[in-house]
Order: structure tokens, then sequence, then C-alpha cells
């Protein structure tokens, strides 16, 4: 299954297109995360922003649905570390109180096995470091400079005006 941070809700739909359940050859399930460390809240101060993430949605109900499965967590991009390792942090939390009420046997067998999506990593050193256990995959290296998606975009036609007037300039991915 496929747990969705915010902003990697496209990438993560766009995978479920490709990923199938080896068992039932059924797409992926998808559920969602919001995280924010960038946006201003109402319940954020400016100093948290970029420091501290917050939980704006989370997993609904118990952590039934994850018990057993391969998790991969997706997101558009890893840029201070600090999303994806409060997110499996979180999630190991939630699922160790999960497993705290099954027989000690039965624990193992169902403790879910975390992987990492990102479309894009950012090359800099991170806040966090992810934990050893956990794969990572990326789908791109790139530079430490702002990012701005298509699926951001109001007006995706201005969008790729500007990025082509970028690349013409030879500023390659730099903020529009």
């Amino acid at each position: 299954m496929m747990v969705a941070i915010g902003s990697g809700f496209f990438p993560a739909r766009v995978m479920r297109t490709f990923l199938k359940d080896p068992k039932s050859k059924r797409n992926i399930p998808i559920q969602a995360i919001g995280l924010s460390l960038y946006e201003s809240l109402p319940t954020t101060t400016a100093e948290q922003q970029g420091v501290e993430v917050v939980k704006t949605q989370w997993l609904a109900g118990d952590m039934q649905a994850l018990l057993g499965h391969r998790v991969l967590i997706v997101d558009e991009v890893d840029d201070s570390g600090r999303t994806l390792y409060y997110a499996i942090s979180e999630l190991k939390k939630d699922v160790e109180q999960a497993l705290a009420h099954m027989p000690k046997e039965e624990q193992e067998a169902k403790r879910p096995k975390f992987a990492v999506f990102v479309v894009h990593n950012k090359i800099k050193p991170k806040a966090e470091k992810l934990p050893d256990d956990i794969m990572y995959f990326a789908g791109q290296e790139i530079p430490d400079k702002w990012f701005d998606y298509p699926w951001e975009m109001k007006d995706v036609y201005e969008h790729d005006a500007k990025v082509l007037a970028s690349r013409q300039r030879g500023e390659g991915a730099d903020k529009n």
C-alpha cells in the first residue's frame, strides 16, 4: 500500500496506475496524510515554518490497514528530511500501539515494512536522517533549488512558459 504525504498525492496517484498487488493484481490502495513544514497555517508561527512539522491530516481510525503490509511513503521532494522522518516516526509509533494489543508471536509478522519514494531528492545535508531499516528511492537527484511543480500551478500554461524562458536563460530548475 502507499501512504501519500500531502504534496505527494499526485505522484502516488500516477504510481498507482503502474503498481499492482502481486497476489490480487489489483491497484495498490493509497492512504493520505497531510503534513506541513513550509506552509503558513493558522496554528503555526513564522518561526515554526521550515522547522516544525505539523499534522494537518492523519490516517483515520486505527493502524489496521497498515498491519502486515509493505508500505511505500510517497512525497514529491526530500528537501530537509524533516517531513519524511516525521511521517515514518509517527507511523511507526502508531503501529507499535496497534501491535501492543496482539500476541507477541503475531507482532513481527504484522509489523509493516516501510520504504520511501520521492520524485526528487535535493542534494544537500539533511536535518533529519531516516532510520537504517527504511528503503529509500528517488526518481531524480537535483540541486538545492526551489522547484515549482506543474500540479501546484493555477495556470499550467503560464508555468510552462516560465520554465521554457528559464531554460533559455540557462537557469535550469530555478524557481519561476
